[in-house]
């Protein structure tokens, strides 16, 4: 449950710029964005999932504490991230729901996470447990080791 100061809604252009300055401060838990260029090409990717209302964020006030991106065609979360200031308020469980929600209710839903021996993972994999995902295939993206995440809906 969100506190009275934070709405969840589809990420609008105009969040554009305050979506990309949370995921600055961020980056570096993510492989693959820790560069000035790859932000580029990440910002393109955040205007796309905008455009096909894949792209979710909270707010607090007017300041975007957490984001999240996910896909129908490839049934997954694909990104999601919630500014340090605001962790452990509910954010990320609000934005899971409110994407369980979007689904059919028989769609298998992914997540690429880190590997249990990473300290980066321990929140996110304790999250998505909580949902009921289970651990799948060791990945490796962006030349680090991650795993799969999978939620079987019936």
């Amino acid at each position: 449950m969100l506190g009275e100061k934070y709405s969840l809604c589809y990420a609008e252009m105009k969040d554009i710029d305050s979506w990309i300055k949370m995921v600055d401060i961020v980056k570096d838990n993510f492989p693959g964005l820790e560069t000035d260029e790859k932000m580029h090409g990440y910002k393109q990717t955040v205007i796309k999932n905008i455009k096909r209302k894949t792209a979710l964020c909270v707010k607090y006030e007017s300041n975007i504490a957490g984001v999240m991106m996910f896909s129908y065609n490839s049934k997954c979360l694909s990104f999601m991230a919630v500014h340090p200031n605001h962790r452990r308020k509910g954010i990320a469980s609000a934005m899971i729901e409110k994407m369980l929600s979007l689904f059919t209710d028989n769609a298998d839903i992914t997540v690429i996470t880190f590997r249990a021996d990473d300290m980066k993972g321990i929140a996110p994999r304790l999250l998505y447990k909580k949902y009921g995902f289970e651990e799948d295939e060791l990945v490796t993206e962006f030349d680090y080791p991650l795993q799969k995440f999978i939620l079987h809906r019936k």
